[in-house]
């Protein structure tokens, strides 16, 4: 399973926001967005921070893109 950004960098792009300028309004470290830009793993207080400076839903900025591995047979 992959956890995939792009929902939040297509909110930021419509903001016209930059990354630095985003991490700073939302408490976060420049490094973190290079991890989220790149679908790596973050905890989920960053998440929430994300949230708070968006007002929105991790759902909003996130999603979840099943591997092949992922399909369980129950035949």
């Amino acid at each position: 399973m992959s956890i995939v950004y792009k929902k939040l960098f297509h909110i930021l792009l419509d903001k016209g926001m930059k990354d630095s300028e985003f991490a700073k309004k939302a408490g976060i470290a420049a490094s973190t967005m290079t991890k989220l830009r790149q679908g790596k793993t973050v905890q989920t207080d960053i998440i929430d921070k994300i949230c708070k400076a968006l007002d929105c839903q991790p759902g909003d900025i996130m999603e979840r893109i099943p591997d092949d591995d992922d399909i369980i047979d129950f035949g």
